[in-house]
Formats: C-alpha cells, sequence, structure tokens
C-alpha cells in the first residue's frame, strides 16, 4: 500500500540536504536584512523587528494544528494572520520575503520532500504568495474588511495552486497509494488541497474580520507605522540642523 522502502530513502537523502541548503538560505537572508539595514536603503530595524515578532507568532501558530491527511496538509490555528498582516502593512516585496523565512522555517520543523521541486513549490512558492497581500491595501476605495478579505482568498488560492502542482508530483510517484492510476493524478492532489486549504482559509478569513471589526487590525498598522516614523524623524531632525547650520555660516560671511 505505501511507497516502496527506496523511494522512501532518496527521498529522506533529498530531505537532510534541502534542510541544510534551508538553514544556509536562512543565515543568508539574515546577513542581507542587516546589510540593506545599515545601509538604509529598503529595510529600517523597525521592519525587521516587526517582520520578526509576526515571523515568530506565525510559527508559533503553525505548531497548533490538525491534520486530516497523511503527510502534510494541516489546519492550523490562523498561523498566516501574523505574516499577513506585516505583508498588508509593510507591502509586497518584504512581504513575500517573510513569507518565504516563514516557509524555510516550516519546513526545518518538520521536513520531508519527495524531490527538490516539490520544495520549491510546497516551501518557497506557497509562503511567497503571503506578499500578494501586500497588493490589498492598493484596492481602491473598498473597506478594510473587504480588502482583507480579498487579499486573504488572493493569498490561499495562489498557496493551492503551487500546492496542486507539488501534489500532482507527489501522487505521480505513487508516495502514499501504490498503483494510482495515471491519469488521475491531478483529481487526487486536487481533493488532497480541498482537504485542509479551504479550512485554513476561511479560519485566517474568520479570524482577520475580527481584527478589523474590533479596531484591533488598525491598531496593529499603527503601531507598526508609529515605529516606522520614530526611527524617520531623527533623520528629519539631522537634515534640519544640518541646514541651520548651513544657513548661521551663510549669515556669518555676510
Amino acid at each position: 500500500m505505501f511507497q516502496c522502502s527506496s523511494l522512501l530513502a532518496v527521498s529522506q537523502k533529498a530531505t537532510d540536504v534541502v534542510k541544510w541548503i534551508s538553514l544556509g538560505a536562512i543565515a543568508l537572508f539574515v546577513v542581507i536584512l542587516v546589510i540593506t539595514c545599515i545601509k538604509g536603503k529598503r529595510f529600517s530595524t523597525t521592519d525587521i523587528a516587526y517582520a520578526g515578532v509576526c515571523l515568530a507568532a506565525s510559527f508559533a501558530l503553525s505548531f497548533i494544528k490538525v491534520s486530516p491527511v497523511q503527510f502534510g496538509g494541516s489546519i492550523t490555528l490562523a498561523s498566516f494572520v501574523p505574516s499577513l498582516i506585516y505583508a498588508y502593512k509593510a507591502g509586497p516585496v518584504k512581504g513575500t520575503l517573510a513569507g518565504i523565512i516563514l516557509g524555510l522555517f516550516n519546513f526545518i520543523s518538520d521536513p520531508y520532500i519527495l524531490t527538490p521541486m516539490t520544495f520549491i513549490l510546497d516551501y518557497i512558492l506557497a509562503f511567497a504568495s503571503i506578499g500578494l497581500m501586500g497588493f490589498a491595501p492598493k484596492l481602491g476605495k473598498l473597506p478594510v474588511t473587504a480588502k482583507v478579505v480579498i487579499g486573504t482568498v488572493i493569498v490561499f488560492a495562489a498557496r493551492f495552486i503551487f500546492h496542486l502542482c507539488s501534489g500532482f508530483i507527489f501522487f505521480a510517484e505513487d508516495s502514499v497509494w501504490a498503483d494510482l492510476p495515471q491519469t488521475n493524478m491531478f483529481v487526487y492532489s486536487f481533493i488532497y488541497q480541498c482537504v485542509y486549504l479551504p479550512a485554513d482559509c476561511a479560519i485566517c478569513v474568520a479570524v482577520l474580520v475580527v481584527l478589523v471589526k474590533t479596531k484591533v487590525f488598525d491598531k496593529l498598522l499603527n503601531v507598526m507605522g508609529r515605529g516606522r516614523k520614530t526611527e524617520e524623524k531623527p533623520e528629519a531632525a539631522q537634515t534640519e540642523n544640518g541646514a541651520d547650520e548651513v544657513n548661521a555660516e551663510d549669515e556669518n560671511r555676510k
């Protein structure tokens, strides 16, 4: 019924290799973020701090889960919500990077892949879709509730597609049940994803709607924005002081 031991051995070997690659990738991400923070180009220390808090919250919530299917596919306690909030505030680029890091952490905590391609689909692209939430604030004059709901549904729709492609590869290798008809691999993968992803999406939507209705969502965004403004003020003050010094020197010359 289950896949032969040789395929499992190959899968375990690939998992171990990719696990170490993931650790190296996370370390590289941290170094890049620190460098860009020091240079002050794209990421500020506030951005990194809030990203870290949101990622930690998402990662912790991912352990509170129900697994209705074998070999992955868990319904979590709104584990995407903190990262979605960060992406909504920080934008698509920063949200995408945060999503990739979250995916790598999820892989390291419970590593299992069949091929390198399934790793890319399940842990890189599927989690990178969190960045799509960064486009939600740009949806015109729609209410915040509608923007949040639409953004979340788009994120999970993209995630569904990536997991669907990965599942097609997974079932095509007979990695769960042997002798499955090859012509039905897409159907098997579709049903597999439908068992848990819609429920996970519904939980995230419900939590975000509650946060919006109770004004908690706005408060969280304001806190993130206030931290960013606090960092910008010293720079503005230095600029103003520098301009005052130049004006004073000009007056003295006159």
